[in-house]
Formats: structure tokens, sequence, C-alpha cells
């Protein structure tokens, strides 16, 4: 059996404490800005790649996170460590009913350690996985405090008091580009390299990595200047991919590579990485046994549709050559992407425990991890596990732990 290394999981998750914006946001603002609060759970069902609640009752309570005009509750689903797969359902949950290790940072360490892994990187709950509810809110200032506020609590306290084991991940005012490519400089000088960012801007209302007045080109200049990864979390168009109205869940949560197929496409068709040489971007949660017959697709198009395909002024060589250089993916199961790993490039994949979400291989990952790798060599494993991370999220600078690889 493979020798596995303590891992990097590069997309994990955290369920933000019930005071982090109470606690942080100055107190004139206090009353408006998220908070926590407990009442009756209600049904809820997803079809169709959209989640909805009703009005009926559902047995229990639930904390809900107040801000403006939203009642989000917490669901089960987004803090799934420890429930038995079969229990492991859409109904709401209080934070007395999920592992502490979902959003107190001692409580997260043991879990890790239990499950071989030393170092995580968490994408935000409330915020949604690239920041949308601060996107669509109404007072733009106050959302823009409340960012802040997320930051720097992921910073002092998430990362801080975890001795390098949890690893920032910041959000940005995607609402303005300037002011995010500020808070991308003001977070890089502090040590953090990765930000959260939408798999699909148009989706949300933005204009796309396509637009012709660059319109991201701040915010990818400062993560180009600071060596800080983009990083895109399945999801993060606010969309999940599906058939048709009335497919299941299961539909689309099988097809939820698509959302990162798509961007993916969009990038190395876009000539941002000619503009921006040293820019990276990183796709979570979206497995890698589709980007094979993508890089071939897109440069049979390249090839051959040059007359009218709208990027022969734009994308000066094979779409595929970008790869390497630009773009990390990872995996948590995907047994055909790791037989495929010469076609993908080792050097550009990583490992993940999505812990806590229903998909978590915790508290079994080093099991998984090497039945999945036990016919990859100690070199490759590895990179894979730990030294890909390290690179892509330039931790061996963030900490000392990880100066060694």
């Amino acid at each position: 059996m493979v020798e596995i290394p303590r891992i990097i999981s590069v997309d994990d998750h955290v369920v933000e404490p019930p005071a982090l914006w109470t606690s942080r946001l100055p107190s004139r603002h206090i009353d408006r800005g998220p908070r926590v609060e407990r009442g009756p759970g209600r049904a809820f069902v997803f079809r169709g790649g959209i989640g909805s609640s009703s009005d009926a009752a559902h047995q229990g309570e639930a904390d809900y996170w107040l801000y403006e005009d939203r009642r989000i509750p917490l669901f089960k689903l987004s803090a799934a460590a420890g429930f038995p797969r079969d229990e492991v359902d859409l109904s709401m949950v209080t934070y007395d009913d999920i592992r502490p290790g979902c959003f107190r940072v001692a409580e997260r360490l043991e879990d890790m350690n239990a499950n071989h892994v030393e170092g995580s990187l968490c994408f935000p709950m409330f915020p949604r996985f690239c920041g949308q509810t601060f996107l669509e809110a109404a007072d733009k200032h106050l959302a823009s405090l409340c960012v802040r506020a997320y930051n720097d609590w992921m910073v002092e306290e998430w990362c801080g008091e975890s001795d390098g084991q949890l690893i920032p991940l910041a959000i940005v005012p995607l609402w303005d580009p300037a002011l995010a490519a500020a808070e991308v400089r003001y977070n890089a000088a502090r040590g953090v390299r990765a930000i959260t960012f939408s798999e699909a801007p148009y989706h949300l209302g933005l204009p796309s990595i396509h637009d012709a007045a660059r319109h991201w080109d701040p915010l990818l200049a400062a993560c180009n200047e600071t060596g800080t990864l983009v990083c895109m979390h399945i999801g993060s168009s606010s969309q999940m991919p599906s058939t048709s109205k009335d497919a299941p869940a299961a539909v689309g949560s099988t097809l939820t590579f698509n959302n990162a197929m798509g961007s993916m496409a969009d990038w190395l068709f876009s000539g941002v990485f000619d503009r921006f040489p040293q820019l990276r971007v990183a796709y979570s949660e979206a497995q890698i046994g589709w980007i094979p017959y993508v890089l071939e697709r897109a440069d049979v198009v390249w090839e051959h549709n040059r007359g009218w395909g709208g990027v022969s002024d734009v994308v000066k060589r094979p779409p595929s050559s970008y790869f390497p250089d630009h773009v990390y993916a990872c995996f948590f199961q995907d047994a055909f992407g790791l037989r495929n790993l010469e076609a993908i490039g080792e050097d550009n994949v990583t490992f993940e425990t999505d812990f806590p979400h229903s998909d978590s291989t915790w508290p079994h990952t080093k099991k998984v991890a090497e039945e999945s790798m036990s016919h990859l060599t100690k070199a490759q494993v590895d990179k894979i596990c730990r030294t890909n991370a390290i690179r892509m999220l330039d931790l061996a600078a963030y900490h000392p732990r990880y100066a060694n690889g």
C-alpha cells in the first residue's frame, strides 16, 4: 500500500460561528448585520437544481442567519460530518446539532488530525462560496464592512489560532473590481494567497471573464501581482446543473463538474493568461476525470474553427498549453481521473476532503486516498496530497510548518 503523507486539503468548508459579525462590525451596524436566531424548522426540497422551502413545519428547531430581508437556515447537508449517511438529508438544524469542528478551531483541528489532514483551506457557508450573499445585499457599504469582518476573522481567529493548519481563503466585494483588488492586496500583505471567485460571474448578473471592457482586470492584476490564487468552487455561480425541473437532486450532484468544465473553457479562451502571465486559478470539488477531453477538444476548436470561433486574435497558442502553468484541479474520489493522470499533469492535481459536507471522506480520508492512489508512485502521491498545495498556495511563505514541503 502506498504511503500517504499528512494531507493538505484544498477544499473544505467552515460554518461561521454565530457571533462572527456581531463581534466584529461597528456597534451601529450590529442590528443590521448578519446574526443568528433560532426558530421552527421548515420542510425543504431540492429538484431541478433549485432548492426551496415550504410553509410546512419540519420537526424540530433550526438556526437561521438573518441579514437584510434574508432568513437563511443552517442545513444538515452543510454540516453533515458525523451523521450516518442515511440520515444526511435536507433538514434544517441548529448549531447544537452539528459537530463543533464545523465552527470552532480547536475541535476542527481534532477532526483534521483524526483524518490524517495537516492543512485545510475552507470555503464560506453563510456568505456562500464566493460571497454572493454580500453581492446581493442592498446596502453595499454594510456589505463591504461584512466582507472585511469575515476576512479579519478568517485570518486572525480561524487561521490565526490554528498554528498554520487552517489556511486563509478571503472573499472580495464582487460588485466593485477596484475594491476587490484593494481587498486582495490588503490580505496578501498578511499572508493570504487565495480568494474565492465565481466560476461564471455572468450568472450572478456581473460581466463575464470575456468582457470586452476588461471589467475584471483590476482584480486579476492584483492577483497576478501578489501571487494570489483564484479559487472557484462548484456552485459559485449560484446555480447547479440539472436536466429538467423535475430531475431529482442526484442528477445535479452527478453533473456538478459541468460548472467547472464550462468555466475552464471560458478561462482558456479568454486571453486572460496572456495578459496576466503569473495568474493561477483552481477548481474545487469538480473532480478531474473530465479534464483531458476538454483540453483536447479546446485545441481542436482553436485549430479548426479559427475562422469563426471568435478567439483567433485573443488566444495566441493552443488552449491546452495554458493549463500547466495556470490551472489547478482537485478531487476526493476519481479513479478514472487518476488512471489518466499523465494526460492531466501530476503537478496540477490536488486533494480535498470536503469536510464537513455530505460528500466528505472524513473520517476515512487516509483509507480513501490509499485505495484510490495505490497504483501511483510515492513521488506522485506526495505531490497530490501535499506539495502541489504548498506550491499553489505559497504555504512555505505563509507558515514555517510547510517550509520543508
